[in-house]
């Protein structure tokens, strides 16, 4: 083989390597710690988290506004979305009830639950100003003769910067104060139902 047809090689092979992407950085959400309130269910079973279709994709989303995707290619979530949002927001829960078994419905334990937990996560991105926007709805359903209670979860919560790392931390830190607001949900029992005649 010639030197010429060597260094041609030589040559594809590092613009093939040049080419090649780097791998992506990974991220996980974290637990957040908020305030214990004892006293709630001995059991509570945590439904699988709905997540926005736009959210659930390997990629973290930088932003949704403007009628426009802004998706970080190389900087992705080190699990599918709905599942970390899921096992997050179960240990948020434990430590906001001590007391309080919090089961994920996928887990491989199963028992007779006190009240089960149902979420959908409807944004979790930053806002034309910068923000975190986080909006979820939850809903809150004892066992026994009571309504279900439902509420909407709407945060804006400032970043520290722009990097991806300030973003993460502030969707771990919406995801602690959604659990706050279903501790307290589950603090409280439902409106009895309506007997029927």
């Amino acid at each position: 083989m010639s030197n010429r047809r060597v260094s041609l090689c030589g040559l594809l092979a590092l613009a093939v390597a040049g080419c090649a992407s780097p791998n992506p950085s990974l991220y996980t959400l974290n637990p957040t710690p908020g305030t214990s309130r004892p006293g709630g269910p001995a059991t509570v079973v945590l439904q699988q988290v709905a997540v926005a279709r736009y959210l659930e994709r390997p990629e973290i989303v930088r932003s949704s506004e403007n009628f426009r995707l802004d998706v970080m290619g190389n900087e992705a979530w080190g699990e599918p979305v709905p599942q970390m949002i899921s096992r997050v927001l179960a240990e948020d829960l434990s430590q906001r009830l001590p007391g309080t078994t919090v089961l994920n419905v996928s887990g491989a334990i199963t028992v007779k639950e006190d009240a089960t937990v149902e979420v959908n996560i409807q944004r979790m991105d930053r806002d034309a100003s910068g923000a975190l926007a986080f909006v979820a709805q939850t809903s809150v359903n004892h066992t026994g003769p009571s309504h279900p209670l439902t509420r909407t979860v709407r945060l804006a919560i400032p970043l520290a910067s722009t990097a991806t790392a300030d973003e993460v931390r502030a969707m771990s830190v919406a995801l602690g104060q959604l659990a706050d607001a279903i501790a307290a949900m589950l603090l409280q029992r439902g409106t009895p139902a309506p007997r029927r005649r």
